[in-house]
């Protein structure tokens, strides 16, 4: 009966290395990530041999496991930088750039604030720390600024894109997440944050940014002042399953899940 367990335990072990399932490793953005979770659960039903393990870190972590080799697949919420290219390439990697949905930042409140709208100037002076009072925008009491972290690619887009290349001041409270964000600012009465528009729900209020609302079509047309591409870095020009992936990702079946996530999927061309 031994020998017969330690036959069929061999057998077992053969069986499983000639059937082995393939894994890809997915990193970076936490931005990216609802869509990302959506696109490998979906993938995964349909491919039940390959198996997918993500983890949303920031948009600077994935870019340098993508750069370190230590991810097949980097999620961002900004374009990788020169310097990162030059990097990657020092290193032996030919990191390859793909669009994978469009986004809107949304400036976020409580929803117990008066405030509605802002303008791109006020986001500014509201995130270097010179206005501290909601008094000043037809709110009440003082204001709490919540931001991303400065590893997050949220936090540099935000940073380009409304502070114009200045820092955000050092009072904000940064945040490792755009969920945390969410949550920091559900909390309190007084804070301000901003995220992805699929970060969007009934815990927060979202502003119109110099009048215009930050949805799919604002977004996809470029219309909102803070709108942005999503993305995807691969060594490389894809193969395998990681080009199987990455082609239904941008294909019907992953931008549906895009729109699912309550991102903007790609326009169709």
């Amino acid at each position: 009966m031994k020998k017969l367990a330690a036959l069929l335990a061999t057998f077992i072990l053969v069986a499983t290395s000639a059937f082995a399932d393939t894994t890809v490793k997915v990193d970076g953005s936490t931005t990216v990530l609802p869509i990302m979770q959506k696109m490998v659960e979906a993938y995964m039903k349909a491919n039940p041999t390959v198996k997918f393990t993500v983890s949303g870190g920031g948009s600077g972590n994935g870019i340098k496991a993508i750069i370190d080799k230590t991810t097949d697949i980097a999620m961002a919420s900004r374009k990788m930088k020169d310097k990162e290219f030059a990097l990657a390439k020092e290193k032996g990697v030919n990191a390859k750039e793909i669009v994978v949905a469009i986004d809107a930042i949304v400036p976020v409140v409580n929803p117990a604030n008066k405030i509605s709208a802002v303008t791109l100037a006020q986001l500014k002076d509201l995130y270097a720390g010179k206005t501290t009072e909601w008094k000043a925008l037809g709110g009440e009491g003082p204001v709490v600024v919540i931001s991303r972290d400065t590893s997050s690619g949220t936090y540099e887009t935000w940073e380009e894109l409304v502070m114009k290349g200045e820092k955000v001041f050092p009072g904000a409270l940064l945040q490792a997440s755009s969920g945390a964000v969410v949550q920091a600012v559900s909390k309190n009465k007084n804070a301000i944050g901003y995220v992805g528009v699929g970060y969007l729900d009934a815990s927060t209020k979202g502003l119109t940014v110099d009048g215009v609302v930050g949805n799919e079509e604002n977004a996809s047309s470029g219309k909102y002042p803070i709108s942005r591409d999503l993305y995807l870095y691969v060594n490389g020009e894809p193969t395998g399953e990681i080009k199987k992936f990455v082609d239904w990702a941008l294909g019907a079946e992953g931008q549906k899940l895009v729109k699912e996530a309550g991102f903007v999927p790609l326009k169709k061309k």
